[in-house]
C-alpha cells in the first residue's frame, strides 16, 4: 500500500470513557469533515466490540470508508469494560455515555444511528426515544424471546424444519439418530411452554419486555432499517410476535419510515462473508437515503 492510500484510510482511534464510575472502552472509526450522521454499534449478548466473525470491525471499516464515522464499544461488564455484567434492559446509561464520547471526539456528528444485533437491537429500541440525538435505528434479528416464545418458536419452526431435513432421515435410516437426546429436548420444550404460561398467569412481573419494547419503539419517530435472517430462531420468534400483535404491525407497516429486508439463507450472526457484505451494503444504502 502506498503512502497516499494510507493517508486516505480512516483513522481507528481507541479511547476510554466513564459511566457511573466504571471504565468503558471504544474504537472510533474517525472520518474528518464527515457528514452529520454517525453510527454507534452496540454489542449484544456476550459479544465484544469486535463482533462475531469480526462483523462489527468489518462493518465499521466499510462505513468509515464511505465517510460515515462509526464507534463500537464495550458496555459495562462486557469485554474490556469494568463493572458487573448486566442485562440489555439495563444499558441505557452506557449508550448515552457512548454517544456523548463519540460526539466529543467527532463534533461534526449531530445525528446518531444506533446499529444493533439481537438483544442490542432490543436495547436500542428501549433507548432511542429518550435521546433527541438518535435519528435512526438499524435492527438485526431483535431479541423478543421469553421462555414461552422460545418454546413456541422451537415447536413451530425448528422441529418442523427437522421433519423435512434429509440428513435427519438419513440418520434414522442408518441407526445414527439420537432418540434419547431428541426426546429429552422435546420434553423440555413442552415443559417450558406450559410451565412459563403458568408463571405468566400467576406471575409477579408487570408488562413483558417485548411489549415494553414495542411501546418504546412507538415513541421513536425516525427511520428504521430492519434486517432479519431467514434461518434464525430469534428472527422467527420476532416475526411470530409481529403476526400476533396489531401494535407491532402498525409500527412496521409505516413504509415511509420502516425499511425491511430478509436474507433468506442467513443465520443469526450473518456468519459468512457474503451475508456480512450484504448487511453492510444494506446499511450503507439506507443511510445514503436518509434526509
Amino acid at each position: 500500500m502506498n503512502s497516499a492510500q494510507e493517508t486516505e484510510m480512516p483513522e481507528e482511534i481507541p479511547f476510554a470513557f466513564e459511566c457511573d464510575g466504571e471504565h468503558l472502552y471504544g474504537i472510533l472509526h474517525n472520518v474528518h469533515a464527515a457528514s452529520g450522521y454517525g453510527v454507534l454499534i452496540v454489542v449484544g449478548g456476550p459479544q465484544t466490540r469486535v463482533g462475531s466473525h469480526r462483523q462489527f470491525v468489518l462493518l465499521a471499516r466499510s462505513l468509515a470508508a464511505n465517510r460515515i464515522p462509526v464507534m463500537r464499544f464495550d458496555y459495562r461488564g462486557i469485554g474490556d469494560a469494568t463493572g458487573s455484567p448486566r442485562s440489555f434492559q439495563d444499558i441505557d446509561r452506557d449508550i448515552r455515555r457512548a454517544i456523548d464520547a463519540m460526539i466529543e471526539w467527532q463534533p461534526t456528528i449531530d445525528k446518531v444511528i444506533i446499529w444493533g444485533l439481537c438483544d442490542a437491537a432490543s436495547a436500542a429500541m428501549f433507548y432511542a426515544f429518550q435521546d433527541s440525538r438518535v435519528k435512526g435505528l438499524v435492527l438485526l434479528n431483535p431479541d423478543t424471546l421469553t421462555v414461552t416464545s422460545e418454546a413456541q418458536a422451537y415447536l413451530k419452526h425448528y422441529y418442523v424444519r427437522k421433519i423435512f431435513d434429509c440428513e435427519v432421515w438419513r440418520k434414522i435410516l442408518y441407526g445414527r439418530f439420537e432418540y434419547r437426546d431428541s426426546m429429552l429436548s422435546f420434553t423440555r420444550t413442552i415443559a417450558n411452554l406450559f410451565g412459563s404460561r403458568q408463571t405468566a398467569i400467576s406471575g409477579e412481573s408487570s408488562v413483558p419486555f417485548p411489549e415494553r419494547m414495542r411501546k418504546s419503539l412507538a415513541r421513536f419517530g425516525y427511520p428504521i432499517l430492519l434486517i432479519l435472517s431467514g434461518r434464525d430462531l430469534t428472527a422467527d420468534a420476532f416475526q411470530d410476535l409481529v403476526s400476533r400483535s396489531s401494535g407491532w404491525q402498525r409500527i412496521l407497516s409505516e413504509q415511509n419510515r420502516v425499511t425491511h429486508h430478509t436474507l433468506e439463507q442467513a443465520d443469526h450472526t450473518f456468519s459468512t462473508r457474503q451475508w456480512r457484505d450484504q448487511v453492510a451494503a444494506l446499511t450503507l444504502d439506507w443511510i445514503a437515503k436518509l434526509p
